[in-house]
């Protein structure tokens, strides 16, 4: 297996530097000393310059769109950061499906003008592996980053299987994005993604703040794929979000994986907009598009559910703590007769509540999207990835699924609760870089919105 090892790059560069800092300015991010480029400093033995901006000693920078043909590892203490606009390309024609590993710390510092990129050279689902993050990975920003095309699945030989992250036994794919380190931090801020063949993501410990994403097109029909998937150890504020067509559910919470060791999770998940997710499981009942279990116990409201199969669920076993979650008011807006009956007060597994507000006869209360396409032939158990058998369409990003002004779902929500993070989570690997115009120029800390009384997002 090859992998590239940053730190072992690092020291084959500083063997000829005086400082200890690397940028990428080539297509290849490791050859730093090819293609007449220079590895000084520019003016300083402290900081490296590009640019754009000042990074602190013993960075690792890209500055410029790079494919990679082999995985990535960031090693503990190191820091990765990707510059605005930079687009990273993975290989599938591999033996070993790529995937970038995070031992260290990532920062993908995009803007809406130039965001980020993650994606495969054939544009297919399942084309390389993910980001993974290891159990010392001490912070991670996703800002404005277009992540897709990962989950395929690992082999004995992946890097993230050599560390024994997510998986200990190859049976299935990873997810686009892993975090579980329960002492580390994350964020996903304006970020997009979709096509990727298993879960989107995957936290298994983090303290996370995730708000105005839009997670589209999740999983497959054989391996399934949720949105959201959290386990224990973890502290999130999930809000303002849009998840669609997520084939499993969009989200699914679970304390799993307690010990003495391993916190319950707190969460609160508000404001977030869930379309056409849950139609794979239709045989077993499980899943849908919002699914909680084990213990978990979150608060979570304000979030419009439209056309989805079934509305919030729990297992006959192993269920949620109801007792100390507050998992209502809600918006479901059911389009059709069976979905009438899958969100109804007797559904099998369902939870309901009097606060909710749903859709008691076909196409009652429709929310009024300003702009959205849904298949004619749509069959929320359809259980086959085919629009022809009534899976949803492929995502739009024309679509606007902001309501229009004459919405029903633009009241009747509430504010009377406390975000874990109401002053956000402050990011100081991003505090460290200093950029030189304000057109660059990036916050260190990152705060979940302030809720809103309407229902769903407002991207």
């Amino acid at each position: 297996m090859k992998t590239k090892n940053i730190a072992v790059m690092l020291a084959i560069a500083a063997a000829g530097m005086a400082a200890t800092s690397c940028e990428n300015d080539n297509i290849n991010p490791y050859d730093y000393n090819t293609n007449g480029s220079s590895n000084e400093n520019q003016g300083s033995a402290d900081v490296l310059k590009t640019a754009i901006a000042e990074y602190p000693a013993g960075s690792v920078v890209w500055t410029r769109d790079t494919t990679l043909a082999e995985s990535v590892e960031i090693p503990v203490g190191t820091s990765l950061y990707i510059e605005p606009g930079v687009t990273v390309t993975c290989k599938s024609d591999v033996q070993v499906p790529i995937e970038i590993v995070v031992l260290g710390n990532l920062y993908c510092m995009g803007t809406a003008e130039h965001p980020v990129t993650f994606t495969s050279d054939t544009k297919k689902p399942e084309s390389w592996g993910g980001i993974i993050c290891g159990y010392n990975s001490e912070e991670v920003v996703l800002n404005h980053v277009d992540l897709g095309y990962a989950g395929a699945t690992p082999t004995e030989s992946s890097v993230s299987f050599q560390n024994k992250l997510f998986k200990t036994t190859i049976d299935g794919g990873v997810p686009a994005f892993h975090f579980c380190n329960v002492n580390g931090k994350f964020v996903m801020a304006d970020c997009f993604l979709h096509d990727n063949y298993n879960d989107q993501t995957y936290f298994t410990g983090g303290q996370g703040v995730i708000y105005d994403c839009i997670f589209a097109d999740s999983g497959n029909a054989a391996d399934g794929g949720e949105a959201i998937n959290v386990k224990a150890g973890c502290k999130l504020d999930v809000a303002n979000n849009i998840i669609y067509n997520a084939c499993t559910n969009a989200f699914k919470l679970s304390n799993s994986g307690n010990s003495e060791t391993i916190p319950l999770t707190q969460m609160t998940v508000y404001n977030n907009t869930i379309v056409n997710c849950g139609w794979r499981r239709s045989k077993n009942k499980k899943g849908g598009s919002i699914w909680l279990e084990k213990a978990i116990a979150p608060t979570l409201v304000n979030n419009l559910v439209y056309d989805c199969r079934y509305g919030l669920k729990q297992p006959k076993k192993d269920s949620a703590d109801l007792e100390h979650s507050r998992v209502a008011p809600n918006y479901y807006f059911a389009s059709t007769e069976t979905g009438v009956k899958q969100m109804a007060k007797d559904a099998d597994l369902s939870i309901w509540s009097d606060l909710d507000i749903k859709s008691s006869v076909a196409g009652q209360l429709n929310p009024l999207f300003k702009n959205f396409k849904q298949s004619d032939k749509m069959n929320i158990n359809c259980e086959v990835d085919d629009v022809e058998n009534g899976a949803p369409l492929a995502f739009d990003r024309s679509w606007n699924f902001n309501v229009q002004n004459s919405s029903p779902a633009l009241s009747g929500g509430v504010t009377d609760f406390s975000r874990i993070f109401p002053t956000g989570l402050a990011f100081f690997g991003m505090k460290k870089v200093m950029f030189f115009d304000i057109h660059n120029d990036q916050n260190y800390y990152f705060t979940a919105p302030t809720p809103t009384s309407r229902f769903g997002a407002t991207l």
